[in-house]
């Protein structure tokens, strides 16, 4: 119960921060506030920043093989966001692909971070 609650919770502090985070940037582009390249920037931005965050908090909170535990973590990220992206568009791209390909690295690194931050304290 605690890998589902440890791992549940992550998952859903990092779709909570990019739901809030993207609301307010989507706010600012329709109101003109920022341009459209700066907007599909943080688009991307956002979701890894966030990812990168939750996975580091996930790190420094395992024992051992952070690595592990951000591959596991990438994973259930990308099975959502592709989910997601089959039943919205129907289509899959090399360039989607590719975006899954980082955030898995993403969420790897920054296990991997958080893990040898806590070996250090």
């Amino acid at each position: 119960m605690t890998y589902l609650k440890k791992y549940g919770l992550r998952i859903l502090y990092t779709f909570l921060t990019i739901i809030i985070l993207l609301t307010i940037t989507t706010g600012l582009y329709y109101f003109n506030l920022i341009n459209n390249n700066t907007y599909k920037i943080l688009k991307i931005v956002i979701v890894i920043i966030s990812i990168l965050i939750n996975s580091f908090i996930l790190g420094k909170n395992t024992i051992n093989k952070g690595y592990l535990e951000g591959i596991k973590f990438g994973l259930m990220i990308i099975t959502i966001f592709f989910i997601l992206t089959l039943v919205t568009s129907n289509s899959l791209k090399v360039s989607i692909l590719l975006y899954y390909l980082i955030l898995l690295i993403t969420a790897i690194f920054g296990s991997m971070f958080g893990i040898s931050k806590k070996k250090e304290n």
